[in-house]
């Protein structure tokens, strides 16, 4: 009954926003479009379509909106109107009220505000799908003042989530039986993906880890700031960070007076993701326009500045070398090993002839190398990659869907830095390098270095641990072991036999030429 209700529901904001008449406008039919003039005849469609779409995710909530923040980084695929009210959706969706988040502050820490913070500014700076943004001043142990922003869950969260995921996995479950690319696009199992990172994101502390786990694996780097967490003060419904200072990454009039590199940056932004995915396989996957912004503090000029870690995504050490040498492949325009490639993943049947889908790969990508990011929509490629894969029954991978959003993302928010930027050779020298280090001598050093503590502790363990292990072992398996036991002695026997003879005739062989030798004198 509730998945009716909320269907019902999307259906009605469908229609009150008008969503189905720009559905039918933007086909060009003319019978299709005077079906779109007959269908808004008694609505107020007077509003822009973009303004109209932007309101109706809002109103249909968190999932809803998150999608619309990925759309808002292709303007390559969407009209200008429609991308500009997207992009709204990263940094102003409406505000809940200040008096639920001060109420919910002070359930969590069973303190008054004022007994936390030495100021708190009740008017939110940012309020998200999932939570807003307070920024405030708190008095450490040390009885210094930090500046710190407050992030705060919204009210009410979870019961909405769940009515939309069961509705996305009851229509899952409707593409996999129905649709004769269901089973090789598993959206059960990718809806399980989402549903994951979706909960993930509800809970704060866990956002607070994934920003500490973050900040350590980037320190080194050089190339982006990522907030200190605080403790004391975190909770799955409130978390407490260092306030950051910088200028959101799509002012860029704004970055350019302040002196900043902007085609620097677009690089750098792309050393960062593949420094993430590849070196690290853990990467910051919710990397639109409105959770980055740039340093123009004197001592961090130029940086990146991360925000909101409530979606991370994390790749095994085989994803790691799979994707690397895919993409390495592709750069060097070797069709043949990605066709391998794809095969010995078991991405394609085992059947598939290698040659064939070769040349549909070279004939996807070849036309895109050696063009400004300007001239490439990496949306067609993986749109015509999608129609190659049909025809030979590529089996999509959940695991890597979060990868393929966040890449989109890196792509929009390149196209916008740099036009010129060229994603391919920007890329490739990272990569070669990382497989470099994961072939060479320096992957086994870190190999032999991280194994060599556990192997130091379990070698003078092992016979313990062999005797209990046999101890252990079933009835049967005693007897088993016992009959090899008393088969390995009666070959000792035998062999101790047949030594034996051996001794006997050596030692008559010496008597013999010590007789004969005697006489013969």
């Amino acid at each position: 009954m509730k998945r009716f209700v909320r269907g019902a529901f999307i259906v009605w904001i469908a229609l009150r926003y008008g969503l189905d008449e720009l559905v039918l406008t933007s086909f060009q039919k003319p019978w299709i479009r005077l079906l779109a003039r007959v269908v808004s005849v008694g609505r107020d469609l007077r509003a822009p379509r973009g303004q109209r779409l932007r309101e109706a995710l809002e109103r249909l909530g968190p999932i809803f909106v998150k999608f619309g923040q990925v759309m808002s980084t292709r303007r390559d695929l969407l009209p200008p109107d429609i991308a500009d009210e997207l992009a709204l959706l990263q940094d102003r969706v409406p505000p809940f009220d200040p008096g639920i988040a001060v109420a919910t502050i002070e359930r969590a820490f069973r303190r008054s505000v004022g007994d936390i913070f030495v100021q708190f500014d009740h008017v939110p700076v940012a309020s998200a799908s999932i939570a807003q943004v307070h920024f405030a001043v708190l008095r450490d142990r040390s009885g210094q003042e930090r500046e710190v922003a407050v992030k705060v869950l919204r009210p009410g969260m979870l019961p909405v989530i769940e009515n939309d995921l069961a509705l996305m996995r009851m229509m899952a479950g409707w593409v996999e039986r129905l649709s004769a690319d269901g089973k090789r696009l598993k959206p059960q199992r990718v809806v399980a993906e989402f549903d994951k990172y979706l909960h993930d994101e509800l809970d704060l502390v866990r956002e607070a880890s994934n920003a500490t786990q973050l900040r350590r694996n980037m320190a080194d780097l050089g190339l982006v700031l990522i907030p200190e967490m605080y403790w004391d003060w975190c909770h799955p419904e409130v978390i407490v960070m260092q306030r950051m200072k910088g200028v959101p990454i799509s002012q860029l009039q704004r970055l350019r007076q302040a002196g900043v590199n902007i085609p620097q940056l677009a690089r750098d932004g792309v050393t960062i993701f593949f420094t993430q995915v590849f070196r690290d396989g853990f990467f910051h996957a919710d990397m639109h326009p409105g959770n980055i912004q740039v340093s123009i503090e004197p001592e961090t000029f130029g940086r990146y500045i991360s925000l909101d870690f409530g979606i991370v995504g994390t790749l095994t050490e085989f994803d790691k070398e799979y994707l690397a040498q895919n993409f390495t492949a592709f750069f060097r325009r070797d069709y043949k090993r990605v066709a391998e490639l794809h095969v010995e993943s078991g991405w394609v049947p085992r059947d598939t002839r290698v040659d064939e889908l070769e040349a549909a790969i070279r004939a996807v990508c070849e036309p895109y190398f050696d063009r400004p990011l300007r001239e490439i929509s990496l949306g067609m490629v993986l749109l015509r990659l999608f129609q190659t894969s049909r025809r030979f029954h590529v089996e999509i991978q959940p695991q890597l869907v979060l990868l393929q959003k966040t890449l989109l993302n890196i792509e929009g928010l390149g196209r916008q830095l740099d036009p010129e930027l060229d994603l391919w050779s920007t890329a490739k020298p990272f990569l070669e390098k990382w497989m470099i280090d994961q072939v060479g001598p320096k992957r086994f050093w870190r190999q032999f270095k991280a194994e060599a503590p556990r192997w130091a502790k379990l070698l003078p363990e092992l016979p313990r641990l062999m005797h209990a292990y046999l101890s252990e072992r079933p009835a049967e398996y005693r007897r088993d072991l016992d009959l090899l036991i008393a088969e390995q002695r009666r070959t000792n026997r035998l062999l101790a036999a047949l030594g034996y003879v051996g001794m006997g005739f050596v030692l008559g062989l010496l008597v013999m030429l010590v007789f004969t030798r005697v006489r013969f004198f």
